[in-house]
């Protein structure tokens, strides 16, 4: 047991840029795709990982700050100290019981490949750490072990589904064909999505709204450079910092908005030819099935909506820390809510007006969530010795992972009887979602104008006329077949007759 602990310990502490390059490499020779093509495309994706990672970095090291200068001027002192997701995923690796959960999901996703109840293979390893965390979660509130672990279970079964749900609408956004994102975060898609079906009432909200979009409407102001430096200023500002201060944030804030969709390509060409090489490799053993390659949040990165989104956010949650009863957490290290805005960028297929609509709402949920699991997360902390909590504090996550589905499952397993009612309203959500998923169009043919075309491709919009003009015709090409137009010859225009040509005619002896 210890050697299976130490082997899964030391392949997972590689990291991402390591660990899942070596695993798609071996993907790629098994497809049989060219030794050279593998070990570049292998090469490439570590190198997006690595260049996500320092950018995403990058990121939050330049808002956290502005975060926290906020929080002083409105005067916020909370006992709940934010860890984040880094702080709570170091703390949870740490656990005893976590070399366990990699065979776990293993073994799950092969029986499901197996039996074909998926097409996701999911090889973003790094992430079991959230399905350690569920586990400990559940234990620590039915004090079951045999709980935390189904549980776990389940949320792997709902992350492969989510998985097969969402890929034709990730290789839309991105370009990316035949990967998906099989994480816990896009399941608050569940939560979503009868919040989403609202605003499909308020005609603004089903007009385009992503960034392509916004920018032809407003110009250079919709072009991700200048939207976030004007961001970053406001952001600056709004923090108190002084006008080199802002400066020095917005200038940050556009390079990263600017970096995100080039890195975002690295991504396009490492995993296309892998893609395609599973794909055929499958086709011929497994008679035309598909296998998408499940992989971590980040190749979705870089769409700037997401972006757009979570720093417009970062004031409103600030704010509603400052004002609602009850909430004891300072949001600092987790003020970049990456546990909602992927479900909402997939989920509203990019449009931004819906994704911070959204977000407004749901923000309380995670506050509340974090105030709800702090204790949860102090004992953890406190259990494994990753991090030493002082007295009369406690740790937390301001922006929870899944606070809805961890709730409703640890407290149904608890035996509270409104738990289990939440959990099979749950289930139903996520049926719903997934047979709407599947049916609707993808992002990009989504967002309909009156005249039944998009606003984000001047191209498929022609194509689309086009497309209309034929359908309007009354018969087909075909039924031109065995004409014979050898007599026809060029002669002048016949004459057009109005209204006023039938003066004086006489149309008694015109019979039915």
């Amino acid at each position: 047991m210890s050697v299976l602990r130490d082997t899964v310990n030391y392949v997972l502490n590689l990291g991402a840029p390591v660990f899942v390059p070596i695993i798609m490499l071996i993907i790629g020779l098994v497809a049989r795709l060219k030794t050279s093509k593998a070990v570049k495309a292998a090469l490439t994706l570590g190198v997006a990982f690595s260049g996500m990672t320092l950018v995403v970095n990058y990121m939050m090291d330049s808002i956290s700050p502005a975060a926290k200068s906020m929080s002083k001027l409105f005067h916020l002192s909370l006992n709940a100290i934010d860890a984040g997701w880094t702080g709570v995923a170091a703390i949870t690796w740490s656990y005893k019981s976590a070399f366990l959960f990699f065979p776990l999901l293993l073994l799950i996703n092969f029986v499901m490949l197996t039996f074909n109840w998926t097409k996701t293979l999911n090889v973003d390893m790094w992430n079991v750490w959230n399905k350690i965390f569920t586990y400990v979660v559940v234990y620590y509130i039915t004090g079951n072990a045999i709980f935390g672990f189904l549980v776990a279970s389940i949320q792997i079964i709902f992350e492969l589904k989510e998985g097969d749900m969402w890929q034709r609408h990730i290789e839309d956004l991105t370009g990316i064909p035949g990967v998906t994102v099989p994480h816990l975060i896009a399941l608050f898609a569940v939560l979503l999505m009868p919040l989403n079906k609202l605003l499909d009432f308020i005609p603004v909200m089903n007009r385009p709204a992503d960034a392509n979009a916004l920018q032809k409407k407003i110009g250079i102001f919709g072009d991700n450079t200048v939207m976030g430096a004007i961001i970053g200023a406001l952001l600056g500002l709004g923090a108190g910092y002084s006008v080199s201060g802002s400066a020095k944030l917005a200038i940050e804030a556009a390079a990263a908005m600017t970096l995100f969709p080039m890195i975002s390509k690295l991504f396009m060409e490492a995993l296309s030819p892998i893609a395609d090489a599973m794909n055929t490799m499958m086709k011929k053993k497994f008679k035309g099935r598909e296998i998408f390659i499940g992989l971590d949040w980040p190749i979705l990165a870089g769409r700037n909506e997401l972006w757009v989104t979570v720093i417009i956010l970062v004031p409103i949650e600030l704010i509603m820390a400052m004002l609602l009863p009850g909430n004891t957490v300072l949001p600092f290290a987790g003020i970049i809510n990456l546990s909602f805005v992927v479900a909402a960028l997939l989920l509203t297929g990019a449009n931004l007006w819906r994704m911070i609509t959204l977000g407004i709402i749901t923000t309380p949920i995670f506050l509340y969530g974090a105030t709800y699991f702090a204790p949860i997360i102090t004992r953890l902390a406190k259990t494994t010795g990753a991090v030493k909590v002082q007295s009369g504090q406690q740790l937390s996550w301001s922006t929870f992972e899944a606070p809805d589905f961890r709730l409703f499952f640890a407290q149904a397993f608890n035996g509270q009887w409104w738990a289990m009612i939440m959990v099979v309203v749950w289930v139903l959500g996520f049926v719903w979602l997934y047979i709407d998923q599947n049916k609707i169009p993808v992002p990009s043919k989504r967002y309909i104008t009156n005249l039944g075309v998009t606003d984000l491709d001047e191209t498929k919009k022609d194509d689309v006329k086009t497309q209309q003009v034929k359908s309007d015709l009354n018969g087909e090409i075909t039924d031109l077949d065995g004409l014979n137009f050898s007599n026809v010859s060029k002669s002048k225009p016949a004459k057009i007759f109005t209204i006023n040509d039938l003066d004086g005619m006489d149309f008694s002896n015109v019979k039915k």
